[in-house]
């Protein structure tokens, strides 16, 4: 497994517990609301990023295939049910790989979210390790209108509308993650 740039601290995990958004079981719901914050920034392209495999699932059966989409074949460390593994893998989507230990993230799994964001297909990376902290890089690095979506355990989905504000919150959980926060800056294109 490579070098983690920057790990999850302790003292945080509480934090990263809380959700960030709106929580939803409804995925026509929340890509209306996203077609929304597209509207609202004058972003029609601004993408739509899913982290997680049940997530994604949601989504392309709700008939929208994520722009970026993050998976490691599990939910809740377990592996996701076969139905859900077989969908993912069924889609025709760029794939690129990339290792992520789990509290962790990689030089090389922010570098495959930045070129996945400017990418005009559809990108899925597919990690080995762990996706779970990549929706705080993702709201950081993704242009204003955008979505971000990720799993709360047994509640359901997360939406972030990427704005000014929601990537100053993300900038601040980011800059309290134990490792090399600036150079995890500088990965995904951002100064520190």
């Amino acid at each position: 497994m490579p070098n983690p740039i920057v790990t999850l601290p302790d003292s945080l995990r509480d934090a990263f517990k809380e959700p960030m958004g709106p929580v939803t079981t409804d995925a026509d719901e929340l890509l209306a609301a996203a077609a929304e914050t597209r509207e609202e920034y004058g972003a029609p392209d601004a993408p739509i990023v899913a982290v997680g495999d049940v997530v994604t699932y949601h989504l392309r059966e709700a008939g929208r295939v994520p722009d970026v989409a993050l998976v490691d074949g599990k939910t809740e460390r377990e592996a996701v049910r076969t139905k859900i593994s077989d969908a993912l893998a069924a889609g025709d989507e760029k794939r690129v790989h990339v290792e992520n230990p789990a509290a962790t993230l990689t030089v090389a799994l922010l570098e495959r979210l930045v070129d996945a964001l400017t990418d005009s297909d559809p990108v899925t990376i597919e990690v080995d390790g762990e996706e779970d902290l990549a929706a705080l890089p993702a709201i950081i690095a993704a242009p204003d209108g955008s979505s971000v979506v990720y799993g709360q355990p047994g509640e359901g989905m997360v939406r972030v509308a990427v704005t000014p504000e929601a990537r100053e919150r993300a900038r601040e959980l980011f800059e309290g993650l134990d490792g090399d926060v600036d150079g995890a800056f500088d990965a995904l294109g951002q100064s520190g």
